[in-house]
């Protein structure tokens, strides 16, 4: 089960920044084209997951390059994958773009892992560099293992069944992407090029338009001859608001971002009027929250964080003997891992970030909760209270019966006192009735 938050504040910010810039912001050392006498190709690069920023980078990159009369859109693709939803997006516009598509896993040592192979395969031309990798694309649960039972099953023959439809339609090997499925298959550029599970493996951008030139490809119902040997490159970047979504879109920031906002709440409630710690917090909270809608977040995992949370707090404020403290650690790592409902997405939050965040979030509540309970049970030091135990010097004699006056904290106090005290002679403060001290000659 996944949660899902809208914020219609943070949709707003991001909406408001985007449309600031232009809807497609070009590199700035990208050279002034003339499309009507020459060909030239759009250039974009995914590097990263694959989520719902780069699901719209893309949507309106092949609007654009239809818009402004480019050759062809290319891909650069580096990623270890991502939503699965996001990918049956990206490959459904793919496969109706209006314009021929080039996916282009580079750099050396890039891959098309998992989502990625999807996208790979919907492209007209499909390209590696050397030294990559593709593949990898089996589902699995949350916490990583392999799906089990009924549902394991359905969702592992969609996602066979899709990935089949995919290469079917580009003409390309159906049997090894669907073990790419069923049993995790990663191949190399030169055995993905002999398996023809990829069209070309090029060096560099240059070397790969001038191998895809006289190719024929099927765009939108009808056969194209593809002529980009000597195309211009235009590199399109996101939008700000894009880019935004995109940094939201990483399960490990996500889970940061949780965490630093629920710390600044606690040490504002913990420290009242400090206002930055809470505001920052807030922010972030509310910045994790709406990455919900980008993430898919399970219910139980988000619960186990804020049960873990809780406890951790009540450690610090009540004498349980460490049972409340070990409860708190233990819900918050298992909320932690469960979390990202990786039934859905490839992509899960790093094991070193939760146990170090688990211990660094335990060692700040029960620290400031220390120092909270240790604030409070101190004794006063300022106003009337504040008096009692102080010694002062007594200014006016004092006799059973008969007040004088004692100089304490700055101050002259009328007093009273069973023993005799003479003038300089020093006397404790035993309580305060109204403005008058109860006083006791210091032995």
């Amino acid at each position: 089960m996944s949660l899902r938050f809208s914020f219609v504040a943070i949709a707003a910010l991001t909406i408001a920044i985007g449309s600031f810039a232009s809807d497609r912001i070009l590199a700035a050392d990208a050279p002034a084209i003339s499309t009507a006498h020459s060909p030239w190709v759009e250039l974009i690069t995914i590097d990263g997951s694959i989520n719902p920023a780069t699901a719209s980078y893309i949507e309106d990159s092949l609007a654009s390059a239809d818009t402004e009369g480019a050759s062809a859109l290319v891909i650069e693709l580096d990623t270890p994958g991502g939503l699965l939803s996001s990918a049956e997006k990206i490959v459904k516009d793919i496969l109706a773009a209006p314009v021929p598509v080039i996916v282009y896993v580079a750099p050396s040592g890039a891959s098309a892992a998992s989502a990625g192979t999807f996208i790979t395969e919907a492209a007209n031309v499909a390209a590696m560099a050397p030294g990559t990798t593709i593949g990898a694309a089996h589902p699995v649960e949350e916490g990583g293992a392999d799906l089990k039972g009924a549902m394991g099953e359905k969702i592992e023959n969609f996602t066979a069944t899709f990935a089949r439809t995919i290469a079917q339609q580009r003409g390309r090997n159906e049997d090894w992407i669907e073990q790419a499925v069923r049993r995790s298959v990663a191949i190399g550029e030169r055995e993905a090029l002999a398996k023809n599970v990829v069209d070309i493996v090029a060096p560099d951008l240059r070397s790969l338009l001038t191998q895809a030139s006289g190719r024929k490809v099927q765009v939108a119902g009808r056969t194209v001859t593809l002529a980009l040997a000597d195309a211009a490159v235009r590199r399109v970047r996101m939008t700000p608001g894009q880019q935004l979504l995109n940094t939201l879109a990483d399960p490990n920031i996500v889970y940061l971002l949780l965490m630093a906002g629920l710390i600044g709440l606690y040490f504002e409630f913990a420290h009242p009027g400090v206002i930055f710690p809470g505001v920052a917090g807030a922010i972030c909270l509310l910045l994790a929250l709406a990455s919900f809608q980008v993430l898919p977040v399970n219910l139980t995992g988000l619960l186990l964080i804020f049960l873990g949370v809780g406890l951790l707090i009540s450690e610090a404020f009540v004498a349980s003997y460490g049972i409340l403290g070990l409860g708190g650690v233990t819900a918050f790592i298992i909320g932690s891992l469960f979390l990202i409902d990786t039934s859905k997405t490839n992509l899960v939050i790093d094991r070193d970030i939760i146990y170090g965040v688990a211990a660094a979030l335990t060692l700040i509540i029960l620290g400031i909760g220390y120092i909270v309970a240790r604030e409070r049970h101190r004794r006063s030091t300022t106003g009337a209270e504040g008096l009692v135990g102080e010694v002062g010097e007594v200014r006016e004699a004092i006799a059973p019966g008969a007040p004088g006056s004692v100089f304490v904290h700055g101050e002259i106090w009328r007093a009273v006192s069973t023993d005799a005290l003479s003038p300089g002679a020093r006397a404790r403060v035993k309580s305060i009735d109204g403005l008058e001290l109860q006083v006791r000659k210091l032995p």
